[in-house]
Protein backbone atom coordinates (compact mmCIF):
# COMPACT_ATOMS: atom_id res chain seq x y z
CA UNK A 1 0.00 0.00 0.00
CA UNK A 2 1.36 3.24 -0.84
CA UNK A 3 1.49 6.65 0.53
CA UNK A 4 2.55 9.87 -0.85
CA UNK A 5 5.70 11.68 0.42
CA UNK A 6 5.03 15.52 2.15
CA UNK A 7 5.45 18.03 -0.66
CA UNK A 8 8.43 20.26 -0.57
CA UNK A 9 7.27 24.07 -0.84
CA UNK A 10 5.23 25.57 -3.37
CA UNK A 11 4.11 21.64 -4.85
CA UNK A 12 0.43 20.88 -3.82
CA UNK A 13 -0.31 16.89 -2.61
CA UNK A 14 -3.14 15.91 -4.62
CA UNK A 15 -4.95 14.35 -1.95
CA UNK A 16 -4.49 16.95 0.40
CA UNK A 17 -8.30 17.45 1.04
CA UNK A 18 -9.48 14.08 1.95
CA UNK A 19 -5.93 14.07 3.95
CA UNK A 20 -7.26 16.94 6.30
CA UNK A 21 -10.40 15.16 6.47
CA UNK A 22 -8.88 12.19 8.09
CA UNK A 23 -6.98 13.90 10.14
CA UNK A 24 -9.84 16.44 11.57
CA UNK A 25 -11.68 13.27 12.13
CA UNK A 26 -9.37 11.99 14.82
CA UNK A 27 -8.91 15.66 15.88
CA UNK A 28 -12.04 15.70 16.71
CA UNK A 29 -12.24 12.78 18.99
CA UNK A 30 -9.47 13.78 20.73
CA UNK A 31 -11.02 17.32 21.60
CA UNK A 32 -14.35 15.47 22.26
CA UNK A 33 -13.16 13.59 24.68
CA UNK A 34 -12.35 17.08 26.88
CA UNK A 35 -16.05 17.82 27.31
CA UNK A 36 -18.08 14.84 26.41
CA UNK A 37 -17.21 13.23 29.65
CA UNK A 38 -18.77 15.85 31.92
CA UNK A 39 -22.25 14.58 31.59
CA UNK A 40 -21.32 10.89 32.11
CA UNK A 41 -19.60 11.85 35.87
CA UNK A 42 -22.78 11.16 37.99
CA UNK A 43 -23.11 7.21 36.14
CA UNK A 44 -19.60 6.88 36.57
CA UNK A 45 -19.88 7.27 40.26
CA UNK A 46 -22.42 5.24 40.81
CA UNK A 47 -21.16 2.75 38.54
CA UNK A 48 -17.69 2.57 39.97
CA UNK A 49 -18.32 3.98 43.47
CA UNK A 50 -15.79 6.71 42.83
CA UNK A 51 -15.21 9.46 45.32
CA UNK A 52 -15.96 12.86 44.16
CA UNK A 53 -11.68 13.60 43.94
CA UNK A 54 -11.50 10.69 41.75
CA UNK A 55 -14.86 11.76 39.51
CA UNK A 56 -12.82 15.31 39.27
CA UNK A 57 -9.15 13.54 38.14
CA UNK A 58 -11.48 11.57 35.46
CA UNK A 59 -12.14 15.22 33.45
CA UNK A 60 -9.60 17.20 35.03
CA UNK A 61 -6.23 14.49 34.67
CA UNK A 62 -7.24 14.68 31.07
CA UNK A 63 -6.66 18.25 30.78
CA UNK A 64 -3.84 18.44 32.42
CA UNK A 65 -1.59 15.22 30.55
CA UNK A 66 -3.80 16.90 27.58
CA UNK A 67 -2.26 19.83 27.78
CA UNK A 68 1.54 19.76 29.62
CA UNK A 69 2.72 17.30 26.34
CA UNK A 70 1.26 19.45 24.02
CA UNK A 71 4.39 20.95 22.66
CA UNK A 72 6.95 18.15 22.78
CA UNK A 73 4.08 16.25 20.77
CA UNK A 74 4.27 19.45 17.88
CA UNK A 75 8.00 19.37 18.69
CA UNK A 76 7.94 15.36 17.79
CA UNK A 77 6.36 15.85 14.60
CA UNK A 78 8.69 18.73 13.40
CA UNK A 79 11.26 16.14 13.67
CA UNK A 80 10.48 12.65 13.14
CA UNK A 81 7.59 13.29 10.62
CA UNK A 82 3.79 14.16 11.19
CA UNK A 83 2.60 11.01 9.71
CA UNK A 84 4.63 8.82 11.81
CA UNK A 85 3.45 10.57 14.85
CA UNK A 86 -0.45 10.77 14.07
CA UNK A 87 -0.02 7.12 13.24
CA UNK A 88 1.56 6.54 16.38
CA UNK A 89 -1.06 8.84 18.63
CA UNK A 90 -3.72 7.76 17.10
CA UNK A 91 -3.12 3.88 17.76
CA UNK A 92 -2.20 4.65 20.98
CA UNK A 93 -5.57 7.04 21.86
CA UNK A 94 -7.66 4.27 20.44
CA UNK A 95 -5.90 1.55 22.80
CA UNK A 96 -5.92 3.98 25.68
CA UNK A 97 -9.79 5.06 25.12
CA UNK A 98 -10.77 0.96 25.06
CA UNK A 99 -8.69 0.89 28.71
CA UNK A 100 -10.96 3.31 29.74
CA UNK A 101 -14.37 1.84 28.49
CA UNK A 102 -13.31 -1.59 30.39
CA UNK A 103 -11.97 0.13 33.75
CA UNK A 104 -12.64 -1.97 36.38
CA UNK A 105 -12.41 0.42 39.15
CA UNK A 106 -11.97 4.37 39.68
CA UNK A 107 -8.37 4.16 39.69
CA UNK A 108 -7.94 2.42 36.86
CA UNK A 109 -9.95 4.95 34.69
CA UNK A 110 -8.29 7.98 36.40
CA UNK A 111 -5.01 6.28 35.10
CA UNK A 112 -6.02 5.18 31.52
CA UNK A 113 -7.40 9.27 31.35
CA UNK A 114 -4.46 10.19 32.11
CA UNK A 115 -3.12 8.29 29.28
CA UNK A 116 -5.29 8.95 26.92
CA UNK A 117 -4.90 12.94 28.07
CA UNK A 118 -1.09 12.06 26.81
CA UNK A 119 -2.05 10.46 23.12
CA UNK A 120 -4.56 13.60 22.40
CA UNK A 121 -1.96 15.95 23.49
CA UNK A 122 0.91 14.40 21.05
CA UNK A 123 -2.02 13.97 18.34
CA UNK A 124 -3.37 17.41 18.38
CA UNK A 125 -0.73 19.66 17.07
CA UNK A 126 -0.29 17.04 14.05
CA UNK A 127 -2.98 18.50 12.67
CA UNK A 128 -2.14 22.03 12.46
CA UNK A 129 1.67 21.26 11.81
CA UNK A 130 0.10 18.87 8.28
CA UNK A 131 -2.40 21.77 7.43
CA UNK A 132 1.22 24.21 7.85
CA UNK A 133 2.66 21.79 4.86
CA UNK A 134 0.19 20.47 2.76
CA UNK A 135 -1.74 23.93 2.49
CA UNK A 136 -0.92 27.26 1.09
CA UNK A 137 -2.21 31.24 0.65
CA UNK A 138 -5.94 31.32 0.49
CA UNK A 139 -5.83 26.93 0.93
CA UNK A 140 -4.47 27.29 4.31
CA UNK A 141 -6.95 29.70 5.59
CA UNK A 142 -9.75 27.60 4.09
CA UNK A 143 -8.15 24.18 6.02
CA UNK A 144 -7.85 26.18 9.32
CA UNK A 145 -11.28 27.18 8.79
CA UNK A 146 -12.07 23.55 9.27
CA UNK A 147 -9.92 22.74 12.00
CA UNK A 148 -11.40 26.06 14.04
CA UNK A 149 -14.93 24.47 12.95
CA UNK A 150 -13.37 20.96 14.54
CA UNK A 151 -12.27 22.62 17.64
CA UNK A 152 -15.71 24.69 17.85
CA UNK A 153 -18.00 21.70 17.29
CA UNK A 154 -15.81 19.41 19.45
CA UNK A 155 -16.01 21.63 22.61
CA UNK A 156 -19.84 22.59 22.09
CA UNK A 157 -21.23 19.24 21.01
CA UNK A 158 -19.39 16.95 23.96
CA UNK A 159 -22.95 17.59 26.08
CA UNK A 160 -25.31 16.43 23.27
CA UNK A 161 -23.44 13.47 22.46
CA UNK A 162 -22.38 12.69 25.80
CA UNK A 163 -25.99 12.65 26.70
CA UNK A 164 -27.27 10.63 23.90
CA UNK A 165 -24.99 8.03 24.30
CA UNK A 166 -26.31 7.44 27.66
CA UNK A 167 -29.87 8.01 26.83
CA UNK A 168 -28.96 4.53 24.25
CA UNK A 169 -27.21 2.90 26.31
CA UNK A 170 -28.24 3.34 29.80
CA UNK A 171 -27.49 5.04 32.69
CA UNK A 172 -25.77 2.39 35.09
CA UNK A 173 -23.16 0.83 32.21
CA UNK A 174 -23.52 3.69 29.06
CA UNK A 175 -20.50 6.00 30.16
CA UNK A 176 -18.42 2.79 29.16
CA UNK A 177 -19.87 3.69 25.77
CA UNK A 178 -18.35 7.40 25.78
CA UNK A 179 -15.44 5.81 25.52
CA UNK A 180 -15.98 2.94 23.24
CA UNK A 181 -17.57 5.09 20.49
CA UNK A 182 -13.43 5.78 19.59
CA UNK A 183 -12.76 2.52 19.17
CA UNK A 184 -14.33 2.26 15.74
CA UNK A 185 -14.20 5.48 14.68
CA UNK A 186 -10.58 5.48 15.67
CA UNK A 187 -9.54 2.26 13.34
CA UNK A 188 -11.10 3.76 10.16
CA UNK A 189 -9.34 7.01 10.96
CA UNK A 190 -6.35 4.89 11.51
CA UNK A 191 -6.68 3.09 8.33
CA UNK A 192 -7.66 6.38 5.97
CA UNK A 193 -4.47 8.23 7.47
CA UNK A 194 -2.32 5.37 6.35
CA UNK A 195 -3.40 5.50 2.69
CA UNK A 196 -4.10 9.10 2.64
CA UNK A 197 -1.27 11.22 5.16
CA UNK A 198 2.04 11.77 3.15
CA UNK A 199 5.05 10.78 4.59
CA UNK A 200 8.48 12.53 3.77
CA UNK A 201 12.27 11.25 3.58
CA UNK A 202 14.27 10.83 6.62
CA UNK A 203 16.95 13.49 7.53
CA UNK A 204 19.24 10.79 8.62
CA UNK A 205 19.81 12.62 11.67
CA UNK A 206 20.17 10.89 14.64
CA UNK A 207 16.66 10.93 16.59
CA UNK A 208 18.79 12.37 20.09
CA UNK A 209 19.76 14.99 18.36
CA UNK A 210 16.28 16.26 17.30
CA UNK A 211 14.74 16.18 21.11
CA UNK A 212 14.96 18.99 23.46
CA UNK A 213 14.67 16.50 26.80
CA UNK A 214 15.76 19.28 29.02
CA UNK A 215 13.28 21.63 27.86
CA UNK A 216 10.70 19.38 27.57
CA UNK A 217 10.94 18.60 31.33
CA UNK A 218 11.24 22.41 32.27
CA UNK A 219 8.05 23.50 30.32
CA UNK A 220 6.11 20.62 31.44
CA UNK A 221 7.00 21.36 35.09
CA UNK A 222 5.78 24.85 33.97
CA UNK A 223 2.91 24.01 32.92
CA UNK A 224 2.19 21.38 35.52
CA UNK A 225 2.88 24.24 38.27
CA UNK A 226 -0.14 26.67 36.47
CA UNK A 227 -2.71 23.64 35.98
CA UNK A 228 -2.54 22.03 38.72
CA UNK A 229 -3.95 24.12 41.53
CA UNK A 230 -6.82 25.03 39.06
CA UNK A 231 -7.96 21.17 38.04
CA UNK A 232 -8.08 20.49 42.08
CA UNK A 233 -9.80 23.64 42.02
CA UNK A 234 -12.80 21.97 43.77
CA UNK A 235 -10.77 20.06 46.41
CA UNK A 236 -9.15 22.99 47.49
CA UNK A 237 -6.39 23.17 45.11
CA UNK A 238 -5.91 26.39 45.23
CA UNK A 239 -6.09 26.68 49.02
CA UNK A 240 -3.19 23.60 49.24
CA UNK A 241 -1.22 24.53 46.22
CA UNK A 242 -1.11 28.37 45.63
CA UNK A 243 2.72 28.16 45.97
CA UNK A 244 2.54 26.45 42.65
CA UNK A 245 1.53 29.44 41.05
CA UNK A 246 4.67 31.32 41.96
CA UNK A 247 7.24 28.52 40.81
CA UNK A 248 5.65 28.30 37.38
CA UNK A 249 6.90 31.36 36.14
CA UNK A 250 10.64 30.75 37.38
CA UNK A 251 10.30 27.43 35.68
CA UNK A 252 9.19 29.04 32.13
CA UNK A 253 12.08 31.60 32.81
CA UNK A 254 14.94 28.86 33.02
CA UNK A 255 13.10 27.08 29.85
CA UNK A 256 12.75 30.33 27.85
CA UNK A 257 16.90 30.59 28.52
CA UNK A 258 17.25 26.72 27.94
CA UNK A 259 15.74 27.09 24.45
CA UNK A 260 17.99 30.66 23.77
CA UNK A 261 20.93 28.53 24.81
CA UNK A 262 20.20 25.76 22.43
CA UNK A 263 19.36 27.90 19.56
CA UNK A 264 22.95 30.09 19.95
CA UNK A 265 24.29 26.63 19.54
CA UNK A 266 22.68 25.99 16.80
CA UNK A 267 20.81 23.04 17.99
CA UNK A 268 17.18 21.65 18.02
CA UNK A 269 15.37 23.74 20.35
CA UNK A 270 11.85 22.25 21.87
CA UNK A 271 10.53 26.10 20.96
CA UNK A 272 12.67 28.08 19.31
CA UNK A 273 12.48 31.50 20.76
CA UNK A 274 12.33 33.70 18.07
CA UNK A 275 8.70 32.71 16.78
CA UNK A 276 8.10 35.19 20.03
CA UNK A 277 10.42 37.81 19.41
CA UNK A 278 10.92 37.69 15.50
CA UNK A 279 8.01 35.93 13.64
CA UNK A 280 5.33 39.03 12.98
CA UNK A 281 1.77 38.07 14.77
CA UNK A 282 2.56 35.12 17.06
CA UNK A 283 3.35 36.24 20.39
CA UNK A 284 0.26 38.72 19.65
CA UNK A 285 -2.00 35.71 18.32
CA UNK A 286 -1.01 33.23 21.22
CA UNK A 287 -1.75 36.01 24.04
CA UNK A 288 -5.25 36.33 22.19
CA UNK A 289 -6.53 32.43 21.88
CA UNK A 290 -5.17 32.37 25.61
CA UNK A 291 -7.13 35.07 27.02
CA UNK A 292 -10.30 34.02 24.59
CA UNK A 293 -10.74 30.76 25.78
CA UNK A 294 -10.64 31.48 29.35
CA UNK A 295 -14.00 33.55 28.68
CA UNK A 296 -15.02 30.82 25.82
CA UNK A 297 -14.14 27.49 27.40
CA UNK A 298 -15.40 27.87 30.85
CA UNK A 299 -19.15 28.88 29.85
CA UNK A 300 -19.54 25.26 29.20
CA UNK A 301 -19.39 23.83 32.67
CA UNK A 302 -21.71 26.87 34.07
CA UNK A 303 -24.06 26.09 31.32
CA UNK A 304 -24.43 22.64 32.51
CA UNK A 305 -24.71 23.53 36.33
CA UNK A 306 -27.18 25.82 35.47
CA UNK A 307 -29.15 23.58 33.44
CA UNK A 308 -28.87 20.53 35.28
CA UNK A 309 -28.77 21.39 39.15
CA UNK A 310 -30.58 25.17 38.68
CA UNK A 311 -33.68 23.74 36.44
CA UNK A 312 -33.66 20.09 36.90
CA UNK A 313 -32.44 19.21 32.91
CA UNK A 314 -31.19 16.18 31.67
CA UNK A 315 -28.02 16.04 30.31
CA UNK A 316 -29.59 15.62 26.84
CA UNK A 317 -31.81 18.06 27.58
CA UNK A 318 -29.05 20.31 29.15
CA UNK A 319 -26.61 19.74 25.55
CA UNK A 320 -29.40 20.77 23.50
CA UNK A 321 -29.62 23.75 25.29
CA UNK A 322 -26.35 24.91 23.68
CA UNK A 323 -26.95 23.28 20.07
CA UNK A 324 -27.24 26.78 18.70
CA UNK A 325 -23.83 28.16 19.66
CA UNK A 326 -22.47 25.29 18.11
CA UNK A 327 -24.30 25.06 14.90
CA UNK A 328 -23.33 28.72 14.61
CA UNK A 329 -19.67 28.27 15.36
CA UNK A 330 -19.15 25.59 12.71
CA UNK A 331 -20.56 27.21 10.17
CA UNK A 332 -19.05 30.69 10.79
CA UNK A 333 -15.87 28.94 10.90
CA UNK A 334 -16.13 27.27 7.67
CA UNK A 335 -16.82 30.83 5.93
CA UNK A 336 -14.30 32.20 8.00
CA UNK A 337 -11.53 30.10 6.83
CA UNK A 338 -12.50 31.38 3.11
CA UNK A 339 -12.44 35.07 4.27
CA UNK A 340 -9.57 35.49 6.18
CA UNK A 341 -7.18 36.17 3.66
CA UNK A 342 -8.98 39.30 2.53
CA UNK A 343 -10.22 40.94 5.57
CA UNK A 344 -7.74 39.47 8.09
CA UNK A 345 -7.28 40.73 11.66
CA UNK A 346 -10.56 42.67 10.94
CA UNK A 347 -12.16 39.40 10.92
CA UNK A 348 -11.61 38.55 14.59
CA UNK A 349 -12.12 42.20 15.39
CA UNK A 350 -16.30 41.15 14.36
CA UNK A 351 -15.83 37.64 15.59
CA UNK A 352 -15.12 38.70 19.30
CA UNK A 353 -17.59 41.68 19.77
CA UNK A 354 -20.13 39.23 18.15
CA UNK A 355 -19.28 37.05 21.16
CA UNK A 356 -19.31 39.56 23.61
CA UNK A 357 -22.39 40.60 22.38
CA UNK A 358 -24.06 37.22 22.42
CA UNK A 359 -22.64 36.16 26.00
CA UNK A 360 -23.76 39.40 27.28
CA UNK A 361 -27.17 39.12 25.93
CA UNK A 362 -27.55 35.44 26.82
CA UNK A 363 -26.91 36.66 30.81
CA UNK A 364 -29.56 38.91 30.51
CA UNK A 365 -32.11 37.02 28.92
CA UNK A 366 -31.38 34.18 31.42
CA UNK A 367 -31.88 36.15 34.34
CA UNK A 368 -35.28 37.48 33.71
CA UNK A 369 -36.74 34.72 31.59
CA UNK A 370 -39.28 32.44 33.24
CA UNK A 371 -37.41 28.56 33.84
CA UNK A 372 -39.74 26.60 31.63
CA UNK A 373 -38.53 28.99 28.39
CA UNK A 374 -34.48 29.22 29.40
CA UNK A 375 -33.19 26.92 27.17
CA UNK A 376 -35.42 28.05 24.00
CA UNK A 377 -34.95 31.89 24.99
CA UNK A 378 -31.41 31.29 25.04
CA UNK A 379 -30.89 30.04 21.46
CA UNK A 380 -30.74 33.39 19.73
CA UNK A 381 -28.29 35.07 21.57
CA UNK A 382 -26.33 31.68 21.53
CA UNK A 383 -26.21 31.37 17.76
CA UNK A 384 -25.11 35.14 17.81
CA UNK A 385 -22.06 33.92 20.30
CA UNK A 386 -21.47 30.73 18.18
CA UNK A 387 -21.62 32.69 14.56
CA UNK A 388 -18.97 35.12 16.48
CA UNK A 389 -16.89 32.41 17.91
CA UNK A 390 -16.34 30.86 14.57
CA UNK A 391 -15.02 33.74 13.38
CA UNK A 392 -12.15 33.72 16.16
CA UNK A 393 -10.79 30.35 16.88
CA UNK A 394 -9.83 29.68 12.78
CA UNK A 395 -8.87 32.76 11.46
CA UNK A 396 -6.40 33.42 14.65
CA UNK A 397 -4.98 30.12 14.48
CA UNK A 398 -4.32 31.14 10.54
CA UNK A 399 -3.14 34.66 11.41
CA UNK A 400 -0.78 33.63 13.97
CA UNK A 401 1.12 30.70 11.94
CA UNK A 402 0.98 32.33 8.92
CA UNK A 403 4.63 33.48 8.83
CA UNK A 404 5.63 30.53 10.70
CA UNK A 405 8.51 28.73 8.89
CA UNK A 406 6.66 24.73 7.93
CA UNK A 407 9.87 23.17 10.32
CA UNK A 408 8.62 24.58 13.08
CA UNK A 409 4.53 24.33 12.30
CA UNK A 410 4.33 21.80 14.64
CA UNK A 411 5.90 23.09 18.25
CA UNK A 412 4.06 26.79 17.47
CA UNK A 413 0.94 25.32 16.92
CA UNK A 414 1.54 22.92 20.11
CA UNK A 415 2.72 26.32 22.06
CA UNK A 416 -0.47 27.89 20.50
CA UNK A 417 -2.66 25.07 21.79
CA UNK A 418 -0.81 24.77 25.22
CA UNK A 419 -2.11 28.55 25.56
CA UNK A 420 -5.44 27.64 25.13
CA UNK A 421 -5.51 24.42 27.02
CA UNK A 422 -4.68 26.88 29.86
CA UNK A 423 -6.68 30.06 29.26
CA UNK A 424 -9.29 26.73 29.62
CA UNK A 425 -8.38 25.61 33.10
CA UNK A 426 -7.90 29.21 34.09
CA UNK A 427 -11.65 30.04 32.71
CA UNK A 428 -13.78 26.77 34.18
CA UNK A 429 -12.13 27.60 37.67
CA UNK A 430 -13.39 31.33 37.44
CA UNK A 431 -16.44 30.92 36.03
CA UNK A 432 -16.89 27.83 38.17
CA UNK A 433 -16.18 29.96 41.18
CA UNK A 434 -18.39 32.69 40.23
CA UNK A 435 -21.45 30.64 39.25
CA UNK A 436 -20.84 28.57 43.03
CA UNK A 437 -20.08 32.09 44.99
CA UNK A 438 -23.25 33.82 43.87
CA UNK A 439 -25.25 30.46 44.47
CA UNK A 440 -23.52 29.92 48.25
CA UNK A 441 -24.35 33.66 48.76
CA UNK A 442 -27.95 34.60 47.48
CA UNK A 443 -29.26 30.92 46.42
CA UNK A 444 -29.91 31.92 42.97
CA UNK A 445 -29.42 30.17 40.30
CA UNK A 446 -30.42 33.12 37.59
CA UNK A 447 -28.13 35.63 39.08
CA UNK A 448 -25.35 32.87 39.32
CA UNK A 449 -25.12 31.93 35.46
CA UNK A 450 -26.07 35.63 34.66
CA UNK A 451 -22.37 36.99 36.76
CA UNK A 452 -20.83 33.68 35.41
CA UNK A 453 -21.07 34.54 31.88
CA UNK A 454 -20.95 38.40 32.44
CA UNK A 455 -17.18 37.36 33.88
CA UNK A 456 -16.68 35.25 30.47
CA UNK A 457 -17.57 38.28 28.71
CA UNK A 458 -14.99 40.60 29.86
CA UNK A 459 -12.31 38.16 29.13
CA UNK A 460 -13.89 37.86 25.56
CA UNK A 461 -13.37 41.69 25.61
CA UNK A 462 -10.21 41.75 27.24
CA UNK A 463 -9.28 39.96 23.37
CA UNK A 464 -11.03 41.97 22.05
CA UNK A 465 -8.93 44.62 23.15
CA UNK A 466 -5.91 42.08 22.34
CA UNK A 467 -7.01 42.07 18.83
CA UNK A 468 -7.68 46.22 18.09
CA UNK A 469 -4.04 46.44 19.47
CA UNK A 470 -2.73 43.67 16.61
CA UNK A 471 -4.86 45.08 13.97
CA UNK A 472 -2.66 48.81 14.51
CA UNK A 473 0.54 47.00 14.57
CA UNK A 474 -0.57 45.40 11.57
CA UNK A 475 -1.50 48.59 9.74
CA UNK A 476 1.45 50.19 10.89
CA UNK A 477 3.78 48.16 9.97
CA UNK A 478 1.92 48.36 6.36
CA UNK A 479 2.42 52.13 6.84
CA UNK A 480 6.18 51.75 7.49
CA UNK A 481 6.46 49.20 4.41
CA UNK A 482 4.88 51.61 2.15
CA UNK A 483 7.29 54.35 2.61
CA UNK A 484 10.22 52.04 2.52
CA UNK A 485 9.07 50.65 -0.88
CA UNK A 486 8.62 54.13 -2.45
CA UNK A 487 12.29 55.24 -1.69
CA UNK A 488 13.49 52.10 -3.22
CA UNK A 489 11.77 52.83 -5.99
CA UNK A 490 12.54 56.64 -5.80
CA UNK A 491 16.45 55.57 -5.26
CA UNK A 492 16.08 53.49 -8.61
CA UNK A 493 15.11 56.98 -10.50
CA UNK A 494 17.78 58.18 -9.27
CA UNK A 495 20.49 55.68 -10.36
CA UNK A 496 19.03 55.56 -13.86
Amino acid sequence: MSTGSEPVSGEAYPRRWRALAVTQLAGFMGLLDVSIVNVALPSIQRSLGASVAQVQWVVSGYALSFGLVLVAGGRLGDALGRRRMFLVALTAFVVTSALCGAAPSAGWLVAARLLQGVTAGMLTPQNSGLIQVLFHGAERGRAFGIFGATVGLSTAVGPVLGGLILSAAGEHEGWRWVFYVNVPIGLIALVAAWRLVPSRQRSGQPVASQIDVVGALLLGAGVLCLLLPLVEVDSGGLRRLWWLFGLAPVLVALFLRWEQRMVRRDRAPLLDTRLLSTTPGYPAGATLGLVYFVGFSGIWLVFALYFQRGLGYTPLQSGLAVTSFALGSAVSAAVAGRLVTRYGRWLTVGGLTGVAVGLAATAVVLDVTPAAWAGRAAALPLLIAGIGGGAVISPNVTLTLECVPSRMGGAAAGALQTGQRIGSAIGTATLAAVFYGVVSHSGHYRGAIAAALLTGTGFVCLALLVAVLELRLRRRGALRAEPDQASVAQADVHRT
